[in-house]
């Protein structure tokens, strides 16, 4: 243990100065490929000022290529990384690198690759090619394909142009995925808010409109799981109790559809779901929104709303429209399977797989939440690991194993700190099964400390390094309030 502790430090020791030598060289070798795109496109080619720039680009990619025996250059939306590092944009520098970007976009090149033996002639093609093509306007990826035949017709073969990573096709997808989720997540808040504050003032409520909700959640569950999951990190206090509801649902419904439950089965526990606490609804404000500690009257009240619960849905169930199953989960959610939990059974009975993942569901939303008596909200990782260790929590143990495989060991929405020194907030599990402990994060704080605004930067943390070992390892985990990271914005 302790030899795979000191290879990762070397490892990480090993990055830093990657990064320490890249990042000035770097800067150097796209500032000179800047500078010789602007020389020939003012000046011919047997001009001076055109010569030495091209001669400054052959010595700058030199610098890199000795040591690391190739140049990587990728673009990433607005970013530009070199050999995996990514450059910071200086003042000095920030219209050198945005026209070199554009210039990239506009043929639309992704990734630029160089290799060691390049001639000083094949720059003066590749830039050449470039101008050419990105005079034309914006890109498509017919230039791309323009330009790598033209390159292979000059005989440039140490080169090689390759198209992003992510087509804009694809990012355009991914945003409207997100937009469905989020239109998805405010209805199903929106509809509970609505059932609850009608349950309080004793007005009929719609159940048809309660079901829409929670088929548009299933529908998201199996088509974007990854996005509405996303969304459940949002930790809104004023909204907690129509929220809570609505994380619960995405939750359950997402287990469910772990252990293999059919769409039908899934709108059945949705249901369930969304609605397993209306009986709070009939619990008076006073003592739901009590910041400091219940006394044992107000608690013995708060342990009534199972049966309020299943008061309530027995009386939408005179319409005819509320399943049993669904009385069933508000009346057993908070039993535990050895039964010591609330109400008390009064003969021997097994809970119900819909009451197990719902209650499975609602407690580990409950104790990542900051509610009015929980100011401070418990870790995802501690959460998962007190589920998983403590018997007298009564979660059944192989739904509890569905959770963590469905949100990994280090849950969607913990935030993280790097051994690059980044801070990151985790998006979703890795969707190798194997590097559970190595989730997709977003980078909110870059190695040099400063922020990196919503949605932030993506990363996979189980990506290798030139070496094989992970580029990034997470470290421990921390408190996002300590760097003023609002984990919600990084989802929205």
């Amino acid at each position: 243990m302790t030899g795979e502790i000191e290879s990762q430090h070397a490892r990480s020791d090993h990055r830093v100065a990657d990064d320490a030598f890249l990042r000035p060289a770097g800067r150097v070798f796209l500032l000179a490929m800047y500078t010789a795109l602007r020389s020939l496109k003012l000046y011919p080619i047997e001009n001076a000022t055109a010569q030495k720039s091209l001669d400054d680009l052959q010595a700058a990619a030199q610098t890199i290529l000795a040591p690391l025996g190739e140049i990587e250059l990728r673009l990433s939306g607005d970013f530009l990384f070199v050999n995996g590092t990514r450059l910071r944009l200086e003042l000095d520098n920030y219209a050198s690198f945005s026209n070199l970007l554009a210039v990239l976009t506009s043929a639309h090149v992704g990734e630029l690759r160089v290799l060691p033996g390049i001639e000083r002639r094949e720059w003066q093609v590749l830039i050449g090619l470039l101008l050419a093509v990105s005079a034309r306007g914006d890109g498509d990826a017919d230039r791309l394909v323009e330009l790598r035949e033209r390159l292979a017709a000059a005989q440039v073969t140490h080169i090689d142009v390759l198209p992003p990573q992510e087509s804009e096709a694809k990012v355009a997808e991914a945003e409207q995925a997100r937009e469905a989720a989020k239109r998805t997540y405010s209805y199903g808040v929106a509809v509970t808010k609505d059932l609850i504050n009608s349950v309080r003032m004793g007005r009929t409520t719609s159940v048809a409109r309660v079901k829409r909700a929670v088929q548009s959640i299933v529908d998201q569950v199996l088509n974007n799981e990854a996005s509405l999951l996303g969304l459940t990190t949002i930790r809104d206090y004023d909204e907690y109790t129509f929220a809570h509801s609505v994380n619960v649902c995405i939750l359950s419904v997402s287990i469910g559809r772990k252990i293999g439950l059919t769409r039908l089965q899934l709108y059945d526990l949705g249901l369930a779901a969304l609605l397993h606490d209306v009986g709070k609804a009939r619990i008076p404000l006073e003592v739901l929104n009590k910041t400091s500690g219940l006394d044992e009257a107000e608690w013995q009240l708060m342990q009534t709303h199972p049966w309020l619960g299943v008061l309530t849905l027995f009386s939408m169930r005179g319409y005819g429209e509320m399943p049993y199953r669904q009385i069933v989960v508000a009346h057993e959610h908070h039993m535990k399977r050895d039964l010591t939990g609330y109400p008390k059974a009064i003969r021997p009975r097994e809970m119900g797989i819909y009451s197990r993942i719902v209650a499975v569901a609602d407690g580990y939303d409950a104790a990542t939440t900051r509610r009015s008596y929980q100011t401070v909200p418990i870790q995802p990782d501690q959460v998962l690991r007190e589920m998983w260790e403590n018997p007298r929590r009564g979660y059944d143990r192989v739904l509890v194993k569905a959770l963590i495989n469905l949100i990994g060991i280090y849950p969607v929405g913990t935030c993280v700190i790097l051994d690059t020194f980044e801070v990151g907030i985790v998006a979703s599990v890795n969707p190798n099964p194997e590097l559970l402990n190595r989730p997709v994060i977003r980078l909110c704080i870059d190695a040099d400390g400063a922020l990196i605004g919503p949605p932030g930067q993506e990363a996979n943390l189980g990506e290798a390094d030139a070496s094989g070992g992970f580029r990034r390892s997470i470290v421990k985990v921390t408190d996002p309030d300590r760097y003023g990271i609002v984990v919600g914005d990084y989802f929205v």
